[in-house]
């Protein structure tokens, strides 16, 4: 699966507080309910409920409704977050094309706020 950036211009701060929430839901849960996702991002339920089928949309988390009601984290997700914190950090300003598939991961160029051009490596735990 090809990483879209360009859907990240329009993820708010909100966005990434239920991403995160959903990624901390998952250190116990393998599908994490609404409700937990809720009190974790500390935002009100059907706030939450609107940013969850954004990000539906967007293929960034992934429902599950077979035994309970919930929802868990995509690789474009986890990209996401990580792309969020190299930017949050000043390592990265932008991200390029992909440059190499491997059999447990992505790469691509990205570049730094001086302009350098530097390699980011995506690894896919599970992908063989």
């Amino acid at each position: 699966m090809k990483l879209d950036v360009s859907g990240m211009r329009y993820l708010t701060k909100e966005h990434f507080k239920v991403l995160t929430a959903v990624e901390l839901g998952m250190k116990n849960h393998e599908i994490v309910p609404v409700e937990l996702i809720s009190s974790i991002a500390k935002l009100r339920h059907g706030g939450v409920a609107k940013i969850l089928s954004h990000l539906l949309r967007n293929k960034l988390i992934a429902h599950d409704g077979t035994t309970y009601d919930g929802f868990k984290l995509t690789y474009m997700g986890y990209d996401f977050l990580a792309l969020k914190v190299f930017m949050k950090h000043g390592h990265i300003a932008g991200l390029g094309r992909q440059i190499g598939v491997g059999k447990e991961s992505d790469i691509y160029m990205a570049v730094q706020p001086d302009g350098t051009e530097v390699a980011i490596k995506f690894h896919r735990l599970g992908r063989t």
